[in-house]
């Protein structure tokens, strides 16, 4: 196969960033689709980005996108097919950036008349074709990168001379209804000139369509009138198709005007009473927003984290949408202010009405909110639920009000409870199913999937709050979508002899802008006898409506039938239904989570969906190379099942000397190398908070090899934990616990087990030590022994975290600045100098580094081989993503912090 790095063809489907070409890999595509536990996709957010090829010998001639909706069920379909006019075969790259909610249902290839179709298999039957080419040492290739909202996933192909190649990618999703209107946002930034591009908007709904908006950022007079919009009373048509002149900055260049986001709005006729009910082929979806509801009185606790790790703009953008919020608040609300770290303080002891007068005082104590101490979220919540309760039965609240918690927080519960689980289980059963909590996870340190379960378990939704400068909009946005409810306690009833396979059809609350979607199977198809009520709570009365469906013909409506893509409404229900099982499967209660989990792979094996729970492999040509192994394209994680220690942030040195950070929740690594001379003792966890210090020391080869390397490894480990009383050394030959002036010797060559009040150590002979701190850390000492008779090579240590919640949210040192996390993004890959292995840009902590796509091997599991993980590699002694340089962290003894 040539390596000759042609032109790279990168189609970014409905993103909401930019996004960059991917190094070259080779075989059978797989593509994941991990949970995806958020729900920030601000309605249906879509985007399409084309990138320039990397030489002119890849001709991009056709990108087209096709977005059909039929009753805000979205099925897109996009098209690129390119000509490799090259004399030599090619590499052409697609990349694909999807919405967290979307499902993918197909994935095609087409290669000189053979056609290549993705197959929907259970995830973990899927996986197990790329660990089987890793371990037989086949080319293999884990390529992910994310952005604030976004997924990615990519494949490449080796185009032969002459040849075209077509891609053909579908997936499905439900539109979400957000401040009164669904949003179809595209991103397009060419930056070539492509032959035929066009994006296309089909929207057929029954129900009418009451408006429909669309513009760009990039349009000027000249590209305006490209954008046609023809709208009828039930259906919509947007499209804009530049030609290759009118994409051109100037006549004789072959820049792009094409940079900027295309936006279309869109909302639908509403008739008060039932609200809209459809059925065809047998499912039934009913879609419930009554237009011009009074809202109701609401009573809101904020409960607002003001620990160590909120200092800086954390809490100045969290006290600048506090004042927003506090002024939008209506006069008839209450409202309470609850601030914590270690302590729990109320800023009333009830509740206060939302007058003039009490805004400005609360207005002037969140000024004053400054931030301190450690994380005690489990009394933080606890308090705010019993002021609630306490201002309820002391009658000071309007019986038709609803009862929310806003709680914001960076970090993990530090103070206080600290076992999720059993925090999680505090607040459910306090609650009661009576009131609502919403939880914000402020930046990249907080355990998301810990406050997503949670709010879910309590009639909520969590939303993550990335740290940016529009934190402060992220805050006052995410407020604004629940601070108007317009009905609680909604229950949706139909016939039960006449419909089954429901999804959710009570919900806690509707709020303004909002809609309520179910959908089901009809057993009956005697329509004669579909009566549908509604009941809920309203402002000053009971909401009650029922009547008979009035059930749309679609053939009617639309004779050309244009809107077909198959059984839509089966799809939306399936889609809804595994949406809803996925939920349940984690944060149901315990006896239904496995049922649902089955249940959702059952029903995404039988559609077709990409979920969390299954995978698409698409088998891709063989090269004149012969077969090689497979790609993972994974889309990311938002954030890890509550309660599982094991998929904490993992950190590991091992090797001359390798470091890696595991990023479970976003299911990807990044690693390090530190080069120096042996005998450097460096700094690798430090947390003066609990008195916990490690230190390493290096050593190096027996003799300088023949190409003039000395490797070095770390060779004698030091720990202290001051509170506990312990201090530990470890070398490749023996391992001294010291504690309460006593002293204990071990040998590698020994087996042993020792427990004591404040520390326990498991040795296993001749390969590790297990270490457990109590009420700190847990870690793993690896012994990897070489050959005596190695000429340059000695025995070294490699070290492992496998716990480390318990840490302080002020712990570093080369290790340990990277406990809590790290917020990254990845973009503008490009081929590097191996083949498998593409460079990339990487975005941390302020800085723009040059990053290469590679392996490093974790030891825990296979002492003698390792496994692969795949990671992105930070060079230069990790300057930039470390704090400061290398040097820095180099201390004066094993046991010194300088």
């Amino acid at each position: 196969m040539s390596n000759v790095w042609g032109g790279v063809l990168l189609l970014l489907l409905w993103g909401l960033l930019n996004l960059w070409p991917l190094g070259p890999v080779q075989g059978a595509l797989l593509i994941s689709r991990y949970d995806a536990t958020t729900q920030e996709t601000e309605g249906a957010i879509r985007s399409i980005q084309v990138f320039s090829a990397l030489a002119i010998m890849v001709e991009v001639h056709s990108v087209t996108v096709h977005c059909t909706v039929a009753s805000r069920f979205a099925h897109t379909v996009m098209t690129s097919s390119a000509l490799n006019k090259a004399n030599s075969s090619q590499e052409i790259f697609f990349e694909v950036e999807l919405p967290k909610t979307a499902f993918i249902t197909n994935f095609t290839m087409e290669i000189e008349g053979q056609i290549y179709v993705g197959v929907v298999n259970e995830k973990e039957k899927a996986k197990k074709q790329y660990e089987k080419a890793v371990s037989t040492g086949q080319t293999a290739g884990l390529v992910k990168a994310s952005g604030r909202k976004m997924e990615k996933f990519a494949v490449s192909v080796n185009i032969a001379a002459k040849s075209n190649v077509t891609f053909i990618l579908t997936y499905e999703e439900l539109l979400q209804r957000k401040f009164g209107q669904y949003e179809i946002l595209t991103r397009i930034n060419p930056k070539q000139l492509v032959q035929n591009f066009q994006i296309v908007a089909d929207i057929y709904e029954p129900q009418g369509i009451s408006f429909v908006d669309a513009h760009g950022t990039f349009l000027s007079n000249e590209l305006l009138p490209l954008v046609e919009k023809t709208v009828t009373d039930n259906k919509a048509h947007i499209s804009f198709s530049p030609t290759l002149d009118q994409q051109r900055k100037c006549p004789e260049c072959d820049g792009s005007l094409i940079d900027g986001d295309f936006i279309i709005k869109y909302d639908v006729k509403r008739a008060s009473g039932l609200g809209d009910f459809q059925i065809v082929n047998g499912y039934f979806v009913h879609f419930f927003a009554p237009p011009d509801l009074p809202r109701v009185r609401k009573n809101v606790v904020f409960v607002i984290d003001r620990s160590g790790s909120m200092s800086g703009n954390k809490m100045t953008q969290t006290r600048q949408a506090l004042k927003s919020i506090l002024s939008d608040l209506h006069q008839e609300d209450y409202f309470g202010i609850i601030i914590f770290d270690s302590e729990i303080i109320p800023w009333k002891q009830s509740l206060t009405k939302a007058t003039e007068e009490n805004l400005a005082e609360a207005i002037n104590y969140v000024q004053g909110i400054r931030e301190r101490g450690v994380t005690n979220i489990n009394d933080a919540v606890m308090t705010a639920i019993n002021m609630l309760y306490t201002d309820r039965r002391e009658n000071k609240l309007s019986e038709r009000s609803v009862d929310m918690i806003i709680l914001l927080t960076d970090g993990m519960p530090n103070d206080g409870e600290q076992f999720l689980p059993r925090i999680q289980q505090n607040v459910r059963e306090a609650i009661g199913n009576n009131m609502s909590l919403f939880c914000l996870g402020f930046g990249d340190d907080v355990d998301y999937s810990f406050l997503d379960v949670m709010a879910k378990q309590n009639n909520g939704v969590a939303r993550r709050i990335y740290q940016a400068s529009d934190a402060t909009l992220q805050l006052q946005g995410f407020y604004d979508e629940v601070a108007s409810p317009l009905l609680s306690a909604v229950d949706l009833r139909y016939p039960d002899n006449t419909v089954e396979s429901l999804t959710t059809h009570h919900f806690s609350q509707l709020f303004n802008g909002s809609e309520i979607v179910v959908a089901g199977r009809v057993s009956d198809n005697d329509m004669d006898n579909f009566l549908v009520e509604v009941f809920a709570n309203g402002y000053e009365q009971d909401f009650q409506v029922q009547g008979q469906a009035s059930v749309t013909d679609w053939d009617v409506i639309y004779p050309e039938k244009d809107y077909i893509f198959g059984d839509f409404t089966e799809r939306l229900w399936a889609y809804l239904t595994i949406q809803q099982l996925l939920e349940t499967s984690k944060s149901g209660p315990p006896e239904g989570k496995s049922n649902a989990t089955a249940k959702a792979l059952e029903m995404s094996l039988k559609y077709s969906f990409v979920t969390p729970l299954t995978s698409m492999v698409v088998t891709k040509p063989e090269t004149e190379d012969g077969p090689s192994g497979p790609l993972i394209a994974d889309k990311l994680t938002e954030g890890r099942t509550a309660g599982e220690a094991g998929r904490r942030t993992q950190l590991s040195l091992d090797g001359d000397p390798h470091f890696m950070i595991e990023l479970p929740e976003r299911e990807d690594a990044l690693c390090f190398n530190i080069n120096d001379s042996p005998g450097t003792i460096f700094n690798l966890v430090k947390d003066h908070s609990i008195g916990l210090l490690v230190n390493g020391q290096t050593i190096g080869d027996k003799m300088v090899a023949p190409d003039g390397k000395i490797n070095t490894y770390f060779g004698r480990l030091g720990v202290v934990h001051q509170t506990l009383g312990v201090r530990l050394e470890v070398t490749t030959e023996y391992i001294t616990l010291s504690q309460d002036r006593q002293q204990v010797k071990l040998l590698w060559s020994d087996q042993s087990s020792l427990k004591g009040p404040s520390v326990d150590l498991l040795l296993t002979k001749g390969r590790s030590l297990t270490v457990t701190l109590r009420d700190s850390v847990k870690f793993v000492i690896l012994l990897h022994k070489v050959w005596k008779m190695h000429p340059y090579h000695q025995d070294y240590l490699g070290f492992y975290t496998l716990d480390s919640h318990l840490l302080s949210p002020s712990v570093h040192g080369l290790l340990g600045q990277f406990y809590h996390g790290i917020g990254f993004e990845v973009g503008d890959l490009r081929p590097g100098e191996v083949p498998e292995k593409p460079d990339a840009t990487m975005y941390v902590k302020g800085h723009q580094l040059n990053v290469t796509r590679g392996w490093q091997r974790d030891f825990r599991k296979d002492l003698k081989n390792g496994e692969n993980v795949p990671c992105w590699f930070v060079h230069s002694n990790g300057t930039g993503l470390i704090d400061g340089s290398a040097e820095d962290y180099i201390v004066s003894g094993l046991f010194k912090t300088v």
